[in-house]
Protein backbone atom coordinates (compact mmCIF):
# COMPACT_ATOMS: atom_id res chain seq x y z
CA UNK A 1 0.00 0.00 0.00
CA UNK A 2 2.92 2.64 1.16
CA UNK A 3 4.59 1.66 -2.42
CA UNK A 4 1.55 2.25 -4.09
CA UNK A 5 1.06 5.31 -2.74
CA UNK A 6 4.13 6.75 -3.52
CA UNK A 7 3.91 5.72 -7.18
CA UNK A 8 0.48 7.80 -6.87
CA UNK A 9 2.53 10.89 -5.86
CA UNK A 10 5.35 10.01 -8.27
CA UNK A 11 2.71 10.21 -11.34
CA UNK A 12 0.46 13.64 -9.90
CA UNK A 13 4.35 15.09 -9.74
CA UNK A 14 5.03 14.35 -13.37
CA UNK A 15 1.31 14.98 -14.78
CA UNK A 16 2.18 18.21 -13.26
CA UNK A 17 5.54 18.89 -14.68
CA UNK A 18 4.03 17.94 -17.92
CA UNK A 19 1.40 20.30 -17.96
CA UNK A 20 3.44 23.10 -17.16
CA UNK A 21 6.04 22.36 -19.86
CA UNK A 22 3.60 22.10 -22.76
CA UNK A 23 1.93 25.62 -20.89
CA UNK A 24 5.21 27.40 -21.42
CA UNK A 25 5.97 26.15 -24.73
CA UNK A 26 2.54 27.28 -25.64
CA UNK A 27 3.19 30.59 -24.38
CA UNK A 28 6.81 30.22 -26.20
CA UNK A 29 5.19 29.49 -29.39
CA UNK A 30 2.40 32.43 -28.83
CA UNK A 31 4.95 35.17 -28.61
CA UNK A 32 6.96 33.74 -31.69
CA UNK A 33 3.32 34.01 -33.25
CA UNK A 34 2.80 37.92 -32.19
CA UNK A 35 6.46 38.44 -33.07
CA UNK A 36 6.24 37.07 -36.75
CA UNK A 37 3.28 38.86 -37.35
CA UNK A 38 3.81 42.61 -35.41
CA UNK A 39 6.95 41.97 -38.15
CA UNK A 40 4.88 41.16 -41.10
CA UNK A 41 2.31 43.91 -40.05
CA UNK A 42 5.03 46.60 -40.11
CA UNK A 43 6.75 45.13 -43.19
CA UNK A 44 3.06 45.68 -44.59
CA UNK A 45 2.99 49.07 -43.13
CA UNK A 46 6.92 49.89 -44.07
CA UNK A 47 5.69 48.99 -47.68
CA UNK A 48 2.29 50.73 -48.33
CA UNK A 49 3.88 54.05 -46.79
CA UNK A 50 6.80 53.70 -48.91
CA UNK A 51 3.84 53.26 -52.38
CA UNK A 52 1.86 56.45 -51.11
CA UNK A 53 5.28 58.30 -50.83
CA UNK A 54 6.28 57.64 -54.21
CA UNK A 55 2.62 58.30 -55.55
CA UNK A 56 2.81 61.48 -53.79
CA UNK A 57 6.66 62.40 -55.44
CA UNK A 58 5.16 61.24 -58.66
CA UNK A 59 1.80 63.36 -58.05
CA UNK A 60 4.01 66.58 -56.98
CA UNK A 61 6.42 65.70 -59.94
CA UNK A 62 3.22 66.13 -62.03
CA UNK A 63 2.14 69.31 -60.63
CA UNK A 64 6.10 70.67 -61.07
CA UNK A 65 5.99 69.82 -64.31
CA UNK A 66 2.52 71.76 -65.34
CA UNK A 67 3.58 75.00 -62.84
CA UNK A 68 6.81 75.04 -65.61
CA UNK A 69 4.14 74.68 -68.51
CA UNK A 70 1.43 77.04 -67.59
CA UNK A 71 4.20 79.66 -66.89
CA UNK A 72 5.68 78.98 -69.99
CA UNK A 73 2.97 79.41 -71.56
CA UNK A 74 1.83 82.79 -69.47
CA UNK A 75 5.55 83.46 -70.27
CA UNK A 76 4.63 83.40 -74.39
CA UNK A 77 0.67 85.43 -73.78
CA UNK A 78 3.07 87.98 -72.39
CA UNK A 79 5.28 88.20 -75.24
CA UNK A 80 2.74 87.71 -78.16
CA UNK A 81 0.54 90.92 -75.77
CA UNK A 82 3.92 93.13 -75.38
CA UNK A 83 4.47 92.10 -79.22
CA UNK A 84 0.92 93.23 -80.06
CA UNK A 85 0.77 95.94 -78.29
CA UNK A 86 3.92 97.36 -80.06
CA UNK A 87 2.85 96.88 -83.50
CA UNK A 88 -0.55 98.57 -82.53
CA UNK A 89 1.27 101.55 -81.04
CA UNK A 90 3.89 101.63 -84.26
CA UNK A 91 0.67 101.58 -86.31
CA UNK A 92 -0.84 104.22 -84.50
CA UNK A 93 2.33 106.41 -84.31
CA UNK A 94 2.56 105.57 -88.49
CA UNK A 95 -1.02 106.84 -88.61
CA UNK A 96 -0.26 110.17 -86.85
CA UNK A 97 2.45 110.75 -89.04
CA UNK A 98 0.91 110.02 -92.29
CA UNK A 99 -2.02 112.16 -91.24
CA UNK A 100 -0.17 114.77 -90.10
CA UNK A 101 1.92 114.65 -93.21
CA UNK A 102 -1.28 114.74 -95.46
CA UNK A 103 -2.65 118.51 -92.91
CA UNK A 104 0.67 119.62 -93.63
CA UNK A 105 0.27 119.20 -97.66
CA UNK A 106 -3.32 119.37 -98.69
CA UNK A 107 -3.41 120.06 -101.91
CA UNK A 108 -0.61 117.40 -103.07
CA UNK A 109 -1.77 115.68 -105.98
CA UNK A 110 -1.61 112.05 -106.77
CA UNK A 111 1.26 111.70 -109.55
CA UNK A 112 -0.45 108.85 -110.88
CA UNK A 113 -3.25 110.64 -111.93
CA UNK A 114 -3.56 112.19 -116.01
CA UNK A 115 -2.58 115.86 -115.97
CA UNK A 116 -5.70 116.86 -117.36
CA UNK A 117 -7.90 114.69 -114.40
CA UNK A 118 -5.70 116.96 -111.89
CA UNK A 119 -6.52 120.24 -114.07
CA UNK A 120 -10.19 119.55 -114.26
CA UNK A 121 -9.90 119.23 -110.41
CA UNK A 122 -8.53 122.70 -109.84
CA UNK A 123 -8.19 123.90 -106.69
CA UNK A 124 -11.53 122.50 -105.23
CA UNK A 125 -10.03 119.59 -104.15
CA UNK A 126 -11.52 119.91 -100.60
CA UNK A 127 -14.24 117.34 -100.03
CA UNK A 128 -16.49 117.45 -96.57
CA UNK A 129 -16.99 113.78 -97.15
CA UNK A 130 -13.47 113.07 -97.33
CA UNK A 131 -12.58 115.29 -94.52
CA UNK A 132 -15.29 113.86 -92.37
CA UNK A 133 -13.67 110.54 -93.54
CA UNK A 134 -10.29 111.25 -92.53
CA UNK A 135 -11.37 112.82 -88.78
CA UNK A 136 -12.73 109.36 -88.14
CA UNK A 137 -9.06 108.35 -88.62
CA UNK A 138 -7.83 110.89 -86.24
CA UNK A 139 -10.53 109.98 -83.95
CA UNK A 140 -9.59 105.98 -84.03
CA UNK A 141 -13.31 105.11 -85.24
CA UNK A 142 -11.97 102.77 -87.52
CA UNK A 143 -15.34 100.86 -87.94
CA UNK A 144 -17.00 104.23 -89.52
CA UNK A 145 -13.99 105.60 -91.10
CA UNK A 146 -13.76 102.15 -93.39
CA UNK A 147 -17.60 102.67 -93.94
CA UNK A 148 -17.05 106.51 -95.04
CA UNK A 149 -14.40 105.90 -97.14
CA UNK A 150 -15.50 103.13 -98.62
CA UNK A 151 -19.01 105.22 -99.49
CA UNK A 152 -16.63 108.14 -100.72
CA UNK A 153 -14.44 105.75 -103.14
CA UNK A 154 -18.02 104.20 -104.61
CA UNK A 155 -19.79 107.50 -105.06
CA UNK A 156 -15.95 109.69 -106.17
CA UNK A 157 -14.20 106.75 -107.79
CA UNK A 158 -12.99 109.60 -110.31
CA UNK A 159 -12.16 112.39 -107.40
CA UNK A 160 -8.80 113.55 -106.69
CA UNK A 161 -8.63 112.12 -103.42
CA UNK A 162 -10.05 108.69 -104.55
CA UNK A 163 -6.46 106.95 -104.62
CA UNK A 164 -5.30 107.85 -100.92
CA UNK A 165 -9.02 106.97 -100.29
CA UNK A 166 -8.03 103.41 -100.99
CA UNK A 167 -4.73 103.99 -99.39
CA UNK A 168 -6.55 105.33 -95.78
CA UNK A 169 -8.97 102.27 -95.99
CA UNK A 170 -6.21 99.65 -96.17
CA UNK A 171 -5.43 101.21 -93.08
CA UNK A 172 -8.09 101.62 -91.23
CA UNK A 173 -8.45 97.65 -92.03
CA UNK A 174 -4.80 96.95 -90.40
CA UNK A 175 -6.08 99.15 -86.86
CA UNK A 176 -8.90 96.52 -86.87
CA UNK A 177 -6.48 93.67 -87.55
CA UNK A 178 -8.18 92.30 -90.35
CA UNK A 179 -4.93 92.04 -92.12
CA UNK A 180 -6.48 90.18 -95.19
CA UNK A 181 -8.47 92.66 -96.21
CA UNK A 182 -5.68 95.13 -95.53
CA UNK A 183 -3.35 93.35 -97.76
CA UNK A 184 -5.82 93.24 -101.16
CA UNK A 185 -6.52 96.83 -101.08
CA UNK A 186 -3.29 97.94 -100.57
CA UNK A 187 -1.89 95.78 -103.20
CA UNK A 188 -4.63 97.22 -105.78
CA UNK A 189 -3.38 100.59 -104.72
CA UNK A 190 0.10 99.95 -105.54
CA UNK A 191 -0.86 98.20 -108.85
CA UNK A 192 -3.07 101.03 -109.77
CA UNK A 193 -0.61 103.82 -107.81
CA UNK A 194 2.90 103.06 -108.12
CA UNK A 195 3.59 106.73 -108.59
CA UNK A 196 1.79 108.01 -105.42
CA UNK A 197 3.31 109.39 -102.55
CA UNK A 198 1.89 105.95 -100.07
CA UNK A 199 2.75 103.73 -102.64
CA UNK A 200 6.08 102.79 -100.59
CA UNK A 201 3.91 102.54 -97.11
CA UNK A 202 1.11 100.56 -98.94
CA UNK A 203 3.90 98.07 -99.36
CA UNK A 204 5.12 98.17 -95.94
CA UNK A 205 1.67 97.58 -94.60
CA UNK A 206 1.37 94.53 -96.89
CA UNK A 207 4.64 93.14 -95.34
CA UNK A 208 3.31 93.92 -92.33
CA UNK A 209 -0.16 92.16 -92.83
CA UNK A 210 1.91 89.39 -93.73
CA UNK A 211 4.28 89.13 -91.04
CA UNK A 212 1.48 89.55 -88.43
CA UNK A 213 -0.66 86.74 -90.03
CA UNK A 214 2.96 84.28 -90.05
CA UNK A 215 3.47 84.52 -93.60
CA UNK A 216 7.26 85.47 -92.89
CA UNK A 217 8.62 84.21 -96.33
CA UNK A 218 5.73 86.24 -98.31
CA UNK A 219 6.71 89.83 -95.72
CA UNK A 220 10.51 88.74 -96.63
CA UNK A 221 9.93 89.12 -100.37
CA UNK A 222 7.37 92.28 -99.81
CA UNK A 223 10.22 94.37 -98.01
CA UNK A 224 12.67 93.38 -100.12
CA UNK A 225 10.26 94.52 -103.20
CA UNK A 226 9.72 97.81 -101.50
CA UNK A 227 13.62 98.08 -100.88
CA UNK A 228 14.31 97.60 -104.67
CA UNK A 229 11.40 99.99 -106.03
CA UNK A 230 11.70 103.05 -103.26
CA UNK A 231 14.85 102.66 -101.74
CA UNK A 232 15.22 105.82 -100.79
CA UNK A 233 12.30 106.41 -98.78
CA UNK A 234 11.48 106.01 -95.16
CA UNK A 235 9.26 103.28 -95.73
CA UNK A 236 12.39 101.25 -97.50
CA UNK A 237 14.80 102.18 -94.02
CA UNK A 238 11.93 100.81 -92.31
CA UNK A 239 11.74 98.02 -94.38
CA UNK A 240 15.37 97.23 -93.85
CA UNK A 241 14.87 97.22 -89.84
CA UNK A 242 12.15 94.69 -90.02
CA UNK A 243 14.53 92.13 -92.40
CA UNK A 244 16.59 92.41 -89.58
CA UNK A 245 14.07 91.47 -87.05
CA UNK A 246 13.23 88.54 -88.99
Amino acid sequence: MKRIAISSALLLILNGCASTSDLEETRRQLAQVNQQASTRISAVESKLSNEKLLEMVSQVDTLKAEVAKLRGDVEVLNYNLQTTQKRQNDLYNDLDGRLSHLEGAPGKRDASQPAAQQAAAGDSQASPDYDKALNLLRARDFPNAINALSLFIQQNPQAPQAAEANYWLGVAHTALRQYDAAIDIHRRFVEQYPNNHFAPDALRNIGNCQRDLGQVDQAKNTYRRLIKLYPKTDAAQKAKQALARM
